[in-house]
């Protein structure tokens, strides 16, 4: 079957929240990110239920999933579904896999769209508001000042911040074996301390060597995963629709197709993303330091430019502050009080300790919208030519592709 690929404007367009609980148009409940580990552990037989996904069978049966004692999951940082699906006449294997019936339809990430949210999301099987990485930077509530998530920088210890166990902890908990394939840098980073703690992990420079050694460690019953993030690196420097951006999507899917061609047979293996990508519009482009009635009552910022999260001053009401900022942006953003998007299950279910984290009024930009502050940024990351973390299609939409070697 063809995929049919939306009108951008329709894919840029923001939609309900995406629930954990409860599927709606094909997307949440067991149809998550979240859903994907858990839904594994049961296809190789070791089902490891969660807070927020207590039936790994009910998972894997809703996914589609078939038994298998060895399986690797791919997770392709940035590549989106509709981004797949719009460049896939360079993606022949990619291709292959979504004309399949599993494949055809996407699955959802979480909110924000990000990786440092997406990544524990994924590894621990459970939400945002558990996890407590809710965005790419956020407040430090020990120390009242902005962190950020994903070298950790101002932040506490990684696992003193997130407390979930990882899915790939309780796996090798039950002996199971649990490897992960990636670059060096990665092998003991602090994202990887605290959304993929618990795997035995091999590191290699090159993206051969690491597809090679995840089809040799999958010669093993158990889990393997193997981690590509060219999409989202080359997004962010050059722009999802630029040239360099389709000769890294033609590297991965080759690395990919390589994948599949020399994993042991009957190797299990999945294909996700944690987010997908948009591209930026100087014309859309909002600066917080320009627009005093924006600043106004904003004691900081975090979250990222297309999900903005604005931590208020003491003697300022959020209502305040969300309200002239819906008088400002109107439908180029979603203005939600912490208390509405926490109440509209936007992180899933939210610990107390979460909760000061996270910022008093949300902006989720739609179109090609992008909210800074070059107050306190650079002038490079004011400026990304794609970028992600809202909750549009475009980003939200991930692909869920299952093949067997």
């Amino acid at each position: 079957m063809s995929v049919e690929v939306p009108d951008t404007s329709d894919l840029l367009r923001l939609r309900p929240t995406v629930r954990y609980d409860v599927e709606a148009d094909g997307r949440g409940g067991g149809r998550h990110l979240g859903a994907v580990l858990p839904a594994i552990s049961d296809a190789i037989g070791h089902p490891t239920p969660t807070p927020i996904h207590p039936d790994p069978h009910a998972l894997r049966e809703q996914l589609g999933l078939p038994d298998a004692a060895s399986a690797i999951i791919v997770l392709v940082d940035g590549l989106g579904y509709w981004n797949i699906a719009m460049r896939r006449g360079h993606a022949p294997y990619l291709r292959s896999l979504m004309s399949d019936s599993i494949g055809e339809r996407p699955i959802s990430t979480c909110y924000p769209s990000t990786t440092v949210a997406a990544m524990s999301t994924f590894g621990t099987g459970t939400c945002p508001g558990l996890t407590a990485m809710t965005g790419y930077t956020q407040m430090n509530t020990e120390t009242g000042q902005i962190c950020q998530l994903i070298q950790f920088k101002d932040a506490v210890d990684p696992e003193r911040l997130q407390t979930q166990p990882t899915i790939f902890e309780r796996l090798a908990a039950q002996h199971v074996r649990v490897t992960s394939s990636g670059l060096p840098k990665f092998a003991s980073s602090p994202l990887t301390m605290a959304a993929f703690r618990g795997a035995d992990y091999i590191p290699n420079v090159l993206p051969k060597d690491r597809v090679m050694a995840a089809c040799d460690a999958a010669r093993t019953p158990g889990l393997t995963y193997l981690y590509i993030r060219d999409a989202d690196k080359t997004g962010h420097n050059y722009g999802w629709n630029s040239d360099k951006w389709i000769g890294a999507f033609e590297r991965i899917d080759a690395q990919l197709s390589a994948l599949r061609r020399n994993a042991p047979k009957g190797t299990l293996i999945v294909i996700t993303a944690d987010h997908g990508m948009v591209s930026s519009s100087p014309e859309q482009r909002i600066d917080i330091a320009a627009e005093p009635q924006l600043a106004r009552g904003v004691a900081a910022v975090g979250g990222e430019p297309r999900a903005a999260m604005l931590y208020v001053e003491e003697d300022e009401s959020p209502d305040d502050v969300a309200d002239r900022w819906r008088e400002r942006l109107g439908d180029l953003a979603l203005v939600r009080t912490r208390s509405q998007a926490v109440a509209d299950g936007v992180y899933g279910h939210v610990d107390e300790r979460v909760l000061p984290m996270i910022g008093d009024v949300l902006v989720s930009a739609a179109q090609h919208v992008t909210v800074v502050d070059s107050r306190i940024q650079s002038d490079k990351a004011t400026r990304l030519p794609s970028v992600h973390g809202s909750q549009t299609s475009l980003e939200m939409d991930i692909p869920f592709l299952v093949d067997m070697a």
